[in-house]
């Protein structure tokens, strides 16, 4: 299968370089699959999974987060926000994450903003604890 030079690249450093068959990413209205001499695009992201192949055909998946997919000229850039790889996710953390929001959302005195972050951290969570499934 063709492959495409992929950088990933979070405001933490570079986690990926290299050579890519697939790319499917959470855009803002849903997922986008990136393969070989894709057309030119810019898309926000969104919160899901990211699946990516790289050349030898490995599978890997991680939690994104937010951020910009840009395909220039056959380059492929991802700047995520966040970009956790399945096996770095320490899914505990996640569901104490997930249950602190409950708890926000569930309390009737919390203000709107409580409400906003609250629910923002019940999807990062739910996105995480989801990707963790596939160590």
């Amino acid at each position: 299968m063709s492959t495409f030079p992929l950088k990933i690249v979070t405001p933490d450093g570079l986690i990926f370089d290299g050579e890519a068959q697939r790319l499917i990413v959470r855009s803002t209205t849903g997922d986008i699959a990136i393969l070989a001499r894709h057309i030119n695009c810019v898309a926000p992201l969104g919160m899901g999974r990211a699946t990516l192949v790289d050349a030898e055909g490995n599978r890997r998946y991680a939690a994104c987060i937010g951020g910009m997919l840009s395909v220039q000229n056959g380059e492929v850039s991802l700047v995520p926000t966040t970009f956790e790889w399945a096996e770095s996710i320490d899914a505990a953390r996640a569901q104490l994450s997930l249950e602190r929001a409950e708890r926000v959302l569930k309390n009737k005195e919390s203000s709107d903003a409580e409400l906003k972050l609250a629910e923002a951290r019940l999807h990062r969570a739910l996105v995480r604890k989801s990707v963790a499934s596939y160590k």
